[in-house]
């Protein structure tokens, strides 16, 4: 289920409260989603495995390509040349290449715009992607000794980076537990989101792999929960069993014009300035009061923002980050839990 929200930050002090969904947007798509971003390109990217598989939406939101989708879903939009095998991630570039974390076939599937299939490349166990400028594509995997793998715009392998947070002894259940999503700003910063790390972090690079800041959620509220987290990595590791986790940050999103993170912990929405301060914490519910437990965040400017930051430029005052004083519309993508 995707539903919108908005919410406001406020610069001088943190906002807690409760996120009420206004409304219920793409009704068509329930389960299986895995992602909703909005490329480089301007256009938006949802995708859904196995089934319809990924739905790209221009401007005006009129769909505009289908990949993957099966019989009998609209014959009006246009129709890609490749099916998805089984989809975890995608995301678009600025020159509306579509990229797409094909874990079922082991492949980043690389498509032009209209849907017709350019490239694949061979990538074990991939779980996230991102695209980068001039053609570069940045891939998270579940069992490559780095966190991310940097292709150029023919398939090759440049550049890998990021190591694996020590979690656990067992090498592959280390790896296990440092499973992340990425993400991208204009700045060209690649951001990766630890999936199971117990204090939930997300850690900014540069467009080369140097690590920048870590965003990371360590309030004391959320102490004993990242203690029991540590336990049980413990517990399951004398075990020596194939790791069962729960996963501790299960969404993020990033502003991509100042660069600020949103992360979801299921019902909790916290929301992190550029520099790493947390300024807002809600919880979210659908417009039923059921409660929305989050897989994936689109964070947009709202139009109202939109037009102050133009009129600034226009009148050709001081280039200012205004992101707190105003509103951003969030797209909070997720199940619903009911009598909680």
């Amino acid at each position: 289920m995707c539903l919108l929200v908005c919410a406001g930050g406020i610069a001088a002090a943190q906002d807690e409260g409760d996120l009420t969904a206004r409304q219920r947007v793409f009704p068509g798509v329930g389960p299986g989603l895995r992602t909703v971003k909005r490329g480089a390109d301007g256009r938006l990217y949802i995708l859904a495995s196995p089934s319809p598989g990924l739905l790209v939406f221009d401007a005006q939101g009129k769909q505009v390509l289908s990949i993957g989708e099966l019989p009998g879903a609209d014959a009006g939009a246009k129709t890609g040349r490749a099916l998805i095998t089984f989809g975890e991630d995608c995301d678009g570039s600025a020159d509306g290449k579509i990229y797409v974390a094909d874990r079922g076939a082991n492949l980043i599937q690389v498509f032009a715009p209209d849907g017709a299939l350019l490239r694949s490349i061979p990538v074990n166990a991939p779980v996230a992607v991102a695209a980068l400028p001039e053609g570069e594509v940045a891939v998270a995997t579940l069992r490559e000794p780095h966190l991310v793998i940097v292709f150029d715009k023919n398939g090759r392998d440049v550049r890998e980076f990021g190591d694996p947070e020590p979690l656990a002894e067992r090498a592959e259940l280390n790896r296990y537990l440092n499973i992340g999503q990425l993400a991208t700003d204009v700045q060209g910063h690649l951001y990766y989101a630890f999936a199971y790390l117990p204090e939930p972090t997300v850690r900014q690079y540069d467009r080369l792999g140097y690590a920048g800041q870590d965003i990371q959620y360590t309030a004391l509220e959320a102490m004993p929960a990242a203690q029991a987290a540590r336990k049980e990595i413990v517990r399951q590791e004398s075990k020596g069993k194939d790791p069962s986790f729960k996963r501790i940050l299960t969404a993020v999103g990033v502003d991509r014009t100042n660069g600020e993170v949103w992360i979801a912990l299921y019902n909790t929405l916290l929301h992190f300035d550029k520099e790493g301060n947390r300024r807002a914490t809600y919880k979210i519910y659908t417009s039923q009061g059921a409660r929305l437990e989050a897989n994936t965040i689109l964070v947009e400017q709202s139009p109202a923002h939109e037009a102050r930051a133009k009129r600034k430029k226009c009148s050709q005052m001081p280039r200012k980050s205004t992101s707190h004083d105003g509103h951003h519309k969030i797209c909070a993508c997720g199940k619903t839990v009911h009598g909680v």
